[in-house]
Parts: structure tokens; C-alpha cells; sequence
């Protein structure tokens, strides 16, 4: 946007001389002549053109979404700064300096352009919807509207370092048992495929009668060897049939649904999907943001399939006049879905789908396999029915529909669901860790003992 100088006289007759930032010469004068200045010349400023020019060839390449900690920190110096009195465009422009070169740089340069040419601030956002979301703009609008933008930032900041918080415990949580599990793969595998074939050929030379135990063992082996392949073929191919079956509605729905009742991590990712939307929505009822807006925000941060079809429902409830805590309760519990029954029956019988390649064990392996799958539906259709809102949540839910303090109840309830999140990451971390060490003392042992057991009966017989 150019800049242009101006002389003019005040109301006295006192002369002044300033610059002022305007699309056209017209429309500067026009914001001069409002604020109370009597124009006598006005023109371009030298190298303003040049500048402008200068500033839109500093965009630079970007692919993928903003990190959250870049976008928490952004949204919480905007706060401080806002707090301090500063312009908003000024604001911006020292975040959009201090900014890396990237996607969050770009968008500042767009806002900070959009509201020079007369937009708001929620309507400069709004046309950056892969840097900020409706939640976002929404809650910036808000607090236009009510006059206390510098409370909602604050209030936004906060929200986003909590969620934000509550994501890295959740993925260093993770952190751990996966690089376990994957050094002990890595070890199992090199002693499958090297180790145990020169122990074959010896108990081959000396015509060794083996143990079940020890064939077994060298049937594990042959398979690696000769398939070894499929050891990172399985898991990128179970990953890609899973990210290909969310791609269809009711594929995603059945995955979500099926996620949320897996023993141990079920529950943990449950709490966190109910902490953040509880959360959301308390944050956008105590912006101002009308509660139909919120809940349907709320549905479309939410995460989840099936938390999407709750706050649907509880949306379209309301729109008949209802409140919230009866929908919330009566569309809280999962239902039949085909998909996740799927998943439940390849979870529990696919394990046992190695059994196949074992020599002699086709017959027993399908036997078994199809015995895990039943049971893996009969566990579902036993926990397919369990709310996944709990009744606290709506008591705490209709006291603050009761009382009109709606937002500070679900605070409360998105705290204490982070505070059992906190609480289950930890103790999931403390037990994963004596779980693996069992879990490699037995594979180890085996490969041990079924190894010795043949030379021990060498020893004997050649003594």
C-alpha cells in the first residue's frame, strides 16, 4: 500500500505535515480531511512503490499447516502486545518481522494487507483458513464485537498452550514404548536371521532329534529369511488400508468408533477428545459466540467421527428448543457399526494369522484365527453400547445451563478430563515399561532355552 506525504492546516491554522498509508491519493485524502485537517499538497512518497514491491517478493514457498507451538506463541506475543496499547497492524507487522520465512510469515503479510485496504481483523483471518481456523476467527470476531479483543486473545492464547500442552504429553508419552518396540524387533529379527540359521546347520550336520519348541523356532526362522519382506510391508500396508478406509465416511466412523474401546489407549484418547472439545466450547461461550455457532465449531475441531455425530445431534436438538444436557446424554452411546465390529475381529484374529505359514499348522492356525475373530466381535458387541460421555459431564453440563454459567462448568470439566489424561499417560507409562521388559525377557528366554536344549543333549551324547 503506498504512502503518501501531506501538508494541511488544523481547525487554528496551524500547518502539519505527516505521512499517511492509503490505496489512492483520493481515499487519503478523504481519511485527512475526517480527521479534522484541511488539505493544502499532498504526494506519493518516494520508494514507497519500490518498497511495496520489495515486501511482496519476500513471500516465500510454503507447503503444510502452521506448527501449534509457532501459532500459540504468535497468538500470545499478539496479546501482549495488543495489551500494550500498540495499533493492530502495527502488532502484526513486528510479529511479521520477527516471523520465519514460511507459511505463518505469508499469511501475516496477506492480514496485514487485507486490513490496510478497510477489513477487520476476523475477516483478514478468515481469508488464511489453512493457518487459522473458524475457532480462531471466530473467537477474534467476538472480541471485535464486544470491544475486548485484547481479553480474547488472551483467552485464546491460553486455550491454545493448554491443547497444545496436552498434545506433546500425550506424543512423548508414545515416545518410548515405540522406539522400545522397535529396538527389540530390530534385535528379534537380526537373531532370527542370522543367529538361529548357523544353529540349524549344526543340529542338520549332527542329525539332532529337536524339540517342538525348537522347531518352532527354526520355522520362525525359515519364514524371515524367506520373507523377510513382509516385515515392513505389513505395517506400511495395514497404515495405508487404514488411511484409505478413513477416507469414506463410514469408514472413518468405524475406525473412530473402534478406536475409542481399545483396551488401555481407548480410554486415554476418549478423555483427550472430551477435554478438548469441552474446552472449545466453553472458550467460545464465554467469547460471546452464540452457542449454535460454538457447538457446531466445536464438531469441527472435534477430531472424531463420532464426537462430530454427538454435537450434530446436540445441534440439531437445540435448534428444536431443547437444551444441551439431554441430547448430549441420549446420543452419547456408539451404537452397532460393521466396521468397527471389522476392526475388533482383525484385532484380536489377526495375530494369529502367522500361525498359517508354520509347517503343519494351516488347518489349526485358520482354526484359530477364525476363533479370535469371533471373539474379537463378541468383546465389541458387549462394549459397543458404553456412553462415551460420562454422566459427570452432563450433570456438570445441566447445573450450568441451570445457572447460567454454562462456560465455567465446562472449564471445570475440561480440566478435570486433562488433569485423568495427565494422570493415565503417566501410569500407561509406568506400566508399559516392566510390559516390554516381560515381553523381551520371554522372547529372548525362548530363543535361548529352545537353542540349548539341543546342544545340551549333544553334549550329553557325545560325552
Amino acid at each position: 500500500m503506498p504512502t503518501f506525504q501531506f501538508e494541511a492546516m488544523d481547525a487554528t491554522g496551524q500547518e502539519i505535515k505527516d505521512v499517511i498509508e492509503a490505496a489512492s491519493e483520493e481515499e487519503a485524502q478523504t481519511t485527512i480531511r475526517q480527521m479534522g485537517y484541511f488539505v493544502t499538497k499532498i504526494s506519493v512518497k518516494k520508494g514507497t512503490k519500490a518498497a511495496v514491491a520489495a515486501a511482496s517478493k519476500k513471500r516465500s514457498f510454503a507447503i503444510g499447516k502452521v506448527k501449534g507451538k509457532h501459532l500459540c506463541a504468535f497468538t500470545r506475543q499478539l496479546s501482549i502486545l495488543q495489551d500494550a496499547g500498540l495499533p493492530i497492524v502495527r502488532s502484526l507487522k513486528i510479529l511479521e518481522g520477527q516471523a520465519k520465512a514460511g507459511r505463518l510469515k505469508n499469511a501475516l503479510m496477506d492480514v496485514c494487507d487485507e486490513i490496510e485496504s478497510g477489513a477487520t481483523l476476523s475477516e483478514a483471518l478468515s481469508k488464511s483458513p489453512k493457518v487459522f481456523n473458524r475457532l480462531y476467527v471466530n473467537m477474534i470476531k467476538a472480541g471485535e464485537a464486544g470491544g475486548a479483543l485484547e481479553a480474547i486473545l488472551q483467552r485464546l492464547a491460553e486455550f491454545m498452550e493448554r491443547a497444545e500442552s496436552l498434545k506433546r504429553k500425550v506424543k512423548g508419552a508414545m515416545i518410548y514404548p515405540t522406539v522400545v518396540v522397535l529396538v527389540a524387533v530390530g534385535i528379534l529379527t537380526f537373531i532370527m536371521w542370522k543367529i538361529v540359521p548357523t544353529f540349524e546347520e549344526m543340529f542338520i550336520e549332527f542329525e539332532l532329534e529337536l524339540p517342538p519348541s525348537t522347531v518352532l523356532l527354526m520355522a520362525v526362522s525359515n519364514n524371515i529369511v524367506n520373507y523377510w519382506y513382509l516385515l515392513p510391508a505389513i505395517p506400511l500396508s495395514i497404515w495405508l488400508f487404514i488411511k484409505l478406509v478413513r477416507k469414506f465416511k463410514h469408514g472413518r466412523m468405524g475406525w473412530d468408533m473402534f478406536i475409542l474401546k481399545v483396551p488401555v489407549f481407548g480410554p486415554l484418547f476418549e478423555k483427550n477428545v472430551m477435554a478438548r472439545t469441552t474446552r472449545t466450547l466453553g472458550t467460545l461461550v464465554s467469547s460471546g459466540v452464540p452457542i449454535l455457532e460454538g457447538l457446531t465449531i466445536t464438531r469441527e475441531t472435534a477430531g472424531n467421527a463420532l464426537f462430530e455425530r454427538l454435537y450434530g445431534k446436540v445441534t440439531e436438538a437445540i435448534r428444536e428448543g431443547e437444551a444441551i444436557s439431554k441430547p448430549l446424554k441420549e446420543n452419547a452411546k456408539p451404537g452397532f457399526h460393521p466396521v468397527a465390529m471389522f476392526f475388533w475381529a482383525a484385532l484380536v484374529g489377526g495375530p494369529m494369522v502367522p500361525m498359517l505359514f508354520l509347517p503343519g499348522m494351516l488347518q489349526n492356525g485358520a482354526m484359530m484365527v477364525a476363533v479370535g475373530a469371533i471373539l474379537g466381535s463378541l468383546w465389541y458387541m458387549m462394549r459397543m453400547n458404553q456412553p462415551v460421555v460420562d454422566d459427570l459431564v452432563i450433570n456438570m453440563v445441566d447445573v450450568g445451563e441451570e445457572t447460567g454459567e454454562l462456560d465455567t462448568m465446562l472449564y471445570k470439566v475440561s480440566d478435570t478430563y486433562d488433569e485423568e489424561v495427565r494422570t493415565m499417560t503417566d501410569g500407561l507409562m509406568s506400566l508399559l515399561e516392566p510390559l516390554l521388559i516381560c515381553f523381551l525377557g520371554f522372547a529372548v528366554g525362548f530363543i535361548v532355552i529352545s537353542l540349548f536344549m539341543p546342544l545340551v543333549d549333544l553334549i550329553s551324547k557325545l560325552s
